[in-house]
């Protein structure tokens, strides 16, 4: 298939200007001010092919949107190349922007005091949609979401959950081939969060639309996106399928979890268990967390001789956990 976008060795550096913390030091930064180069993302590459649903994802402060800011063009990289759709989004902005669409969740691309209907008129003479794939997007829009309720009120009238679905809306009435979603849930409750993948993964299949997605809601990654690209420090760590990052991390995430009858001074395992058991003890409560090549059976067994046991709780890897280990990892 064909690559929709292509990152080579993509980078983007900040300079920050360093104050003193006291008065003296101040007053000097005001003559002679230090400076410190802060790499908000380094040497990244990967490519998504045409009708792709990857997750985007990484802690706080990892990269994230900088780099998504690069592939819509708002950003210029230091150093490195991108192209979007065949095009370099900060050289040719506009024709960028007539192919891809953007949600940013904490950000707003309707007009604050505008009607929603209204909204969506000024976006088609915007992009110069054509009336009849307007008229299309828009009915279907309204009637999947739910938008008719609400479309004649301003939208700094809407609560959060409708106006993200008219955000999300928005940013396709033109029929991109890529959209960029930030942290399109955040905030939302469920049955808004529902509705929203429900129609994200529609637009996904049945248009063809590529899409990435960031977010810190690892519900939304595991239902939607079917490839992961993780980063963190503004560094790729791992590119690949969900499978694939469980079998890397999930090793050491299986816990035991169980309560004693009675108190034990220490838990003893089979000398050949213990390197791949970490114990932790609280009491009579006692959880054991094991990976490869230990078995939950033999594990149980090893127990069972040698403890009275009250009750047990047997628990597999969480995607939270395993996410987490990917950006320690």
């Amino acid at each position: 298939m064909t690559n929709v976008i292509d990152a080579e060795h993509l980078s983007k550096d900040y300079v920050v200007n360093l104050k003193g913390s006291s008065l003296k030091g101040m007053v000097r930064s005001l003559f002679h001010s230090e400076k410190k180069i802060v790499h908000a993302v380094q040497d990244l590459s990967f490519t998504i092919e045409q009708g792709d649903f990857v997750g985007f994802i990484g802690p706080n402060g990892a990269g994230k949107s900088t780099s998504i800011k690069m592939l819509s063009g708002i950003l210029q990289p230091t150093s490195g190349k991108v192209t979007v759709c065949g095009l370099d989004p900060a050289k040719k902005r506009i024709q960028n922007a007539m192919n891809v669409g953007a949600v940013f969740g904490q950000k707003t691309q309707l007009w604050w005091d505008l009607p929603v209907r209204e909204t969506f008129e000024v976006l088609r003479r915007m992009y110069c949609i054509p009336d009849d794939v307007y008229q299309k997007n828009v009915k279907e829009f309204m009637d999947y979401l739910g938008i008719e309720a609400f479309a004649d009120q301003a939208v700094r009238q809407l609560s959060l959950g409708q106006r993200m679905r008219a955000e999300i809306a928005a940013s396709l009435l033109h029929d991109p081939k890529v959209l960029f979603l930030d942290e399109p849930t955040i905030g939302l409750d469920v049955n808004v969060k529902v509705s929203l993948r429900e129609f994200i993964k529609k637009i996904n299949k049945e248009r063809g639309v590529t899409v990435l997605l960031t977010t810190h809601d690892m519900q939304d990654i595991e239902q939607l996106a079917r490839r992961l690209i993780v980063i963190n420090h503004g560094e790729k760590v791992f590119n690949g399928s969900m499978e694939e990052l469980t079998k890397r991390y999930a090793g050491q995430l299986r816990s035991f979890r169980f309560t004693l009858q009675e108190d034990a001074e220490k838990i003893e395992l089979p000398e050949r268990m213990v390197p791949y058991c970490s114990i932790t003890k609280d009491g009579l409560h006692v959880t054991i967390q094991y990976g490869d090549p230990v078995e939950v059976t033999d594990l149980t067994a090893a127990l069972l001789g040698k403890y009275k046991l009250a009750d047990m709780e047997i628990k597999g890897p969480q995607i939270d956990d395993i996410v987490m280990a990917a950006y320690q990892g």
